[in-house]
């Protein structure tokens, strides 16, 4: 990509923004270097890595990224014999526990069963390296000061040089607290200079202790010096010191030498972690510009779905609609300079470069992108004091290079094209120029403000016109793009708004051809067509998700009816049962007490004449529909084909086929055969002898819906209608089972059925066909 392009397009500022979302200085400089691909795979492999640190950001909200620092340098110079420095060391250390924390991390998350194959592979290139990052932690803290605990040598050197510090403060203190101290010293204070402890001594009295002067104060007045007295013991101080700086020193060489073995290991650990932070600094960008993965293509289709431009303000941009490369390869955007264009050409341009970089664009979901092989921009005013070139000069010298270079995988930007110049001229430039790079194969967008060029986009296959919509009533843009409508001068409207008198407009008006006025009204009326047409689609929109709304109330109702009148069904009988059981009670009772009766008081009363009484009182109960169900399946009968049943399970009649074992039967309910157990069947007593049908039809709504829908070569959102539409069908139909064919695929489509029907009422239950009746291709539903 030409650097200039990036410049011209404000794709730098976009890097700008992204740069801010970088952790670490490795991120911050792969931001600084980075440029849009022009390999497809590469393109394609980089936003799947943005949109799977997106969806980590999504489900988590942060990553341990932080601690992360650029120690190429401290790791070539270790491998080559070098010593590093404690902090240098501190930053190692604080780079490899950032690896293993983000390993754990990813980890973590494929443990809880989140996809997230690309960050994975990278977990699994992160080599832990406790044994070179313990070590470190337990020689130096975090400030880059040597720890006591690095060696039991230091410890040791340590402890004596406190005491040794201990006893030449315990001198020097009684020195300062004799009874002379107060007037010869200048303050009652140790010090220390040149590594030695000193006590600041006036000028009059510097013979009084001896020793050595360290240093003067600025006046003179006051000397620093080192009492004879503690001299040898500063010298043992000073001797410690040297010991334990040696022993630092060897320390330091050592831990160096560890981090020269793990070169390789610790590069790749540098590697994974640059990339895993420019993958979420792309995510996090994602997340502020509310971006979303765009579908990347090949074939220099755009279709972006209210794209908006991503260095303008959400509140203040204009999301548009912008669809090139499928029905046509040249958007030719006309009308006056009234603002709006140039940001649709950038918006293009900018997603366009975005996309290629691995970033997702500030688009709705489904929008779609191609990989460009260059993408070329003439766009602003860019007269060349340097060159002494005019504005249309500096144009047709980008322009030039354009026609030079531009080829069928290419994407042309033009911005006002031919402006500058006489305007007969610039126009029939501008329409050579377009039909020079349209017949390259090119995805071209351009700007103009020439009405020739109106009639351009009318005159070529591939070529439309589409304009920047403007209020009349505001006297301003409303910046949204209008596709298929050319761009009309609106300078009469504007002049009478603003209170330029209707004579002087008149005559304006006499001046202008009666083509041109013609063509204008044409416009107008195109306009205002394209908007009724958006205004009755919204009203459309809004009517089918009203009656998609009465029709899901209206199947839940129905729903809820039937259960409930099942439920007081139930509870009816279970009252009239109960009735009839305290009935049947008392009735046992008066039998009871008949007996009793009859032989307490030797009463003339038969024992079978109770018995009729019983039986009378038995058969007076009233018997349910339950009950009689079940008495019915008691009496067994000898089955044949072409009996007419009941099968009990679905509730439906049928008549049997053939006898498929000893327990089960073949029978056809409608359309439909199936295998059922003898125990579920009842035979139906018939008026007239059954002759054995081959095919039955289910009395419905409608008598031909089929017990299979097959939905192969939909797209997801008709199939999932024709899903709803054929379920209520198949319910009117009495159908106890259906299957629908959606195939195997990617499997939305199943997916998305098999969501529909799992959340519909009166689906019993679904599962898979069988081998037979097409696998997981087919979703057999089975209803209440």
């Amino acid at each position: 990509m030409q650097e200039r392009v990036l410049k011209v397009l404000e794709f730098t500022k976009v890097k700008e923004q992204l740069i801010e979302h970088a952790s670490s200085s490795l991120g911050k400089e792969k931001v600084r270097v980075l440029i849009p691909s022009t390999d497809f795979e590469e393109v394609v492999r980089s936003q799947e890595e943005t949109d799977e640190a997106a969806k980590v950001l999504r489900l988590k909200g942060n990553v341990p990224l932080t601690g992360i620092y650029d120690i190429r340098m401290q790791i070539r110079r270790s491998a080559i014999g070098g010593v590093l420095s404690p902090l240098e060391l501190v930053q190692i250390a604080s780079t490899i526990h950032a690896s293993r924390m983000m390993r754990r991390f990813i980890e973590d998350m494929v443990e809880q069963g989140i996809e997230i194959p690309i960050l994975n592979e990278y977990a699994s290139n992160i080599i832990v390296l406790a044994e070179l990052e313990e070590p470190i932690r337990m020689a130096i803290e975090e400030s880059g000061e040597v720890l006591d605990t690095a060696s039991e040598t230091l410890r040791s050197l340590r402890s004596q040089l406190r005491t040794k510090e201990a006893r030449v403060r315990e001198r020097l203190e009684s020195m300062i607290r004799s009874s002379n101290a107060a007037k010869m010293l200048s303050d009652a204070i140790i010090t220390i200079r040149n590594d030695r402890f000193v006590i600041p001594v006036k000028q009059e009295y510097r013979g009084h202790y001896g020793g050595i002067i360290h240093d003067q104060s600025s006046s003179g007045q006051t000397l620093f010096i080192e009492p004879q007295a503690i001299v040898q013991l500063n010298n043992d101080v000073q001797a410690i010191r040297v010991k334990e700086k040696q022993e630092i020193e060897r320390i330091l060489v050592e831990l160096s030498g560890k981090v020269g073995l793990f070169e390789s290991e610790l590069g790749t650990i540098v590697g994974v972690l640059t990339d895993l932070d420019f993958m979420f600094a792309k995510a996090r960008y994602s997340k502020r510009i509310k971006g979303s993965k765009p579908k990347m293509n090949n074939e220099g289709i755009i279709s972006l779905f209210k794209a908006r431009h991503p260095l303008i303000a959400m509140d203040e941009v204009v999301p548009n609609d912008i669809l090139l490369g499928k029905t046509y390869s040249t958007i030719v955007i006309t009308g006056p300079n009234t603002g709006g264009k140039t940001v649709t050409l950038k918006t293009v341009g900018l997603c366009t470069l975005m996309a290629q970089a691995g970033l997702q664009i500030p688009a709705l979901d489904g929008s779609e992108m191609a990989v460009f092989g260059q993408v070329f921009a003439d766009i602003g005013d860019e007269q060349s004091i340097e060159q002494s070139l005019s504005t249309f000069s500096s144009h047709m010298v980008n322009i030039v290079d354009i026609l030079n270079e531009v080829s069928f995988d290419s994407l042309v930007l033009f911005d006002e094209l031919g402006a500058g110049t006489d305007p007969q001229e610039g126009a029939a430039l501008a329409i050579s120029i377009l039909d020079t790079v349209y017949k390259t194969g090119a995805r071209v967008v351009a700007t103009t403000h020439y009405p020739e060029l109106k009639a351009y986009g009318y005159n070529r296959e591939g070529v439309i016109n589409a304009s920047v919509e403007f209020d009349i009533e505001t006297l301003s843009p409303t910046y949204k793009l209008l596709i298929g409508v050319p761009g009309r001068s609106n300078a009469f409207e504007i002049s009478k708004r603003l209170g330029l008198k209707e004579k002087v407009i008149d005559l304006a008006r006499s001046h202008v051809s009666s083509e041109s006025n013609e063509v204008d009204q044409m416009i107008a009326a195109l306009e205002a067509s394209k908007k009724q047409a958006e205004n009755e689609l919204e009203e459309a929109h809004d009517t089918l998700r009203q009656a998609e709304k009465l029709h899901k109330d209206l199947q839940e109702e129905i729903v809820t009816y039937y259960k409930e009148k099942d439920l007081l069904r139930e509870k009816a009988e279970r009252e009239a049962q109960a009735i009839i059981e305290k009935a049947k009670q008392e009735a046992e009772e008066v039998i009871r007490e008949l007996r009793r009766m009859r032989i307490e008081k030797k009463a003339d009363v038969k024992e079978h004449e109770l018995i009729d009484a019983k039986k009378r009182l038995n058969e007076a109960v009233p018997v349910s529909e339950k009950s009689l169900n079940n008495e019915s399946r008691k009496q067994k009968h000898k089955f044949h084909a072409g009996d007419e049943v009941k099968v009990l399970t679905f509730n439906q009649k049928g008549h049997l086929v053939e006898k498929v074992s000893d327990e089960e039967w073949q029978v056809q309910i409608g359309i439909l055969k199936m295998k059922v157990q003898e125990k579920d069947l009842e035979f139906i007593q018939s008026e007239k002898p059954k002759v054995q049908k081959h095919v039955t039809t289910i009395q419905g709504r409608d008598s031909n819906v089929s017990i299979e829908l097959d939905l192969r070569g939909e797209r997801y959102e008709d199939a999932l209608l024709r899903v709803e539409k054929y379920v209520d069908d198949a319910l009117l139909s009495n159908y106890p089972r259906v299957s629908i064919i959606h195939g195997k695929g990617t499997g939305a489509l199943r997916q998305g059925v098999q969501e529909y029907l799992k959340n519909h009422r009166s689906v019993k239950k679904i599962r898979f066909g069988e081998a037979g009746e097409g696998g997981s291709g087919v979703t057999v539903v089975e209803f209440k």
